[in-house]
């Protein structure tokens, strides 16, 4: 390795690992308890110190009602998950009322008045154009779409040669669902233990390459404030995701429970307490399964997992099948929005 290459891979390390300086501290510490062995108000002393030291995150980006719409694209190819939907660009989703800003709030709805619509209902799917390695990933949501029967939103980010940069999801469900499903994809190779989540967070399935990487490795949750009607009825709140690579994390806070240092703009993720979800293990590498992520928030309908589960919910009374009910129902779709005060990311 030449020097040049090993100067910008010590840059890199301090610039994007923030357990470094711990690291750095820590080795120290070992070093001057050696030495300190018989002087015990010293290792007193050092011993205080230790809690103070916390892992150091940055804000790199913010991304609100003054830039949301520079900063990010307009996805307006066929949905790749068969949806019964037309992903619109800025210029015609702003003539359609399907996105804008008010109140320093962004907002993504979709089209709730077209009677039968050629080809799909108008929607939205939007990507950051900034892709990101490592860091935590923040998001205050004051509304989401959810609770609609033939509905499909997500939050979501993913890197490019899917799945080989992986894709993480951290907030999605269909239909009448009431609760988060969070989940990872990758390449083969990615298997992941969920040992450490809040209780009533159930394991679905391990391995990250489940179906070919389209089921992935995926944990439900129980608590019926973290999405949909619940989630708006007390005016949303806020989601944190963490890829380090000991493994990714995801947390949710209600409107009334939001860390202090969070509002304070100066995270301490270490005061979070136990993660909603928890992606680790030693079966992988969160290094190499995951890799320039780009951001998403998107609102589709039916495709490959509402319109697949739409025969054995309730949903299946209000119509034989999920395009034929979003086709015919476009005012149910009026609450269909996402509105978002800001997304954050701190490296």
């Amino acid at each position: 390795m030449s020097i040049k290459h090993q100067r910008r891979t010590r840059e890199h390390i301090i610039h994007h690992d923030p357990y470094y300086f711990l690291y750095i501290l820590l080795i120290l510490f070992q070093a001057i308890m050696m030495y300190s062995y018989h002087s015990l108000p010293l290792r007193i002393s050092l011993l205080m110190i230790i809690p103070a030291i916390k892992a150091q995150y940055f804000l790199a980006a913010t991304y609100d009602a003054a830039n949301f719409f520079d900063d990010f694209t307009f996805f307006t190819a066929a949905d790749p998950t068969e949806g019964y939907v037309v992903y619109e660009p800025l210029a015609a989703a702003e003539e359609a009322g399907l996105v804008s800003t008010a109140n320093n709030q962004v907002y993504l709805g979709v089209d709730h008045t077209t009677l039968n619509p050629s080809g799909g209902r108008e929607s939205v799917r939007l990507s950051s154009n900034q892709a990101w390695s490592k860091g935590v990933f923040i998001a205050d949501i004051e509304h989401m779409p959810g609770g609609i029967c033939g509905i499909w939103p997500a939050f979501w980010m993913f890197g490019p040669n899917w799945p080989n940069s992986g894709e993480i999801d951290i907030i999605e469900g269909v239909n009448l669902g009431t609760t988060d499903t969070i989940t990872l994809h990758t390449a083969a190779g990615c298997t992941v233990s969920n040992v450490n989540s809040q209780s009533g967070t159930t394991t679905l399935t391990t391995n990250c390459n489940q179906d070919n990487a389209s089921t992935g490795c995926s944990v439900s949750t129980s608590n019926n404030l973290n999405y949909g009607t619940g989630f708006n009825a007390i005016g949303g709140g806020v989601y944190a995701m963490q890829w380090a690579t000991t493994g990714i994390y995801v947390w949710f806070w209600p409107r009334g429970s939001i860390p202090a240092d969070i509002t304070a703009n100066d995270i301490d993720v270490s005061s979070w307490g136990t993660p909603l979800a928890t992606f680790t293990g030693s079966g992988c590498n969160f290094d190499t399964s995951f890799a320039n992520q780009n951001i998403v928030f998107d609102t589709t309908f039916c495709g490959t997992w509402a319109g697949t589960v739409w025969s054995s919910g309730s949903c299946a009374s209000a119509a034989s099948t999920c395009d034929a009910y979003v086709a015919e129902n476009p005012s149910v779709f009026s609450n269909a929005y996402w509105l978002i005060n800001y997304v954050q990311v701190w490296q």
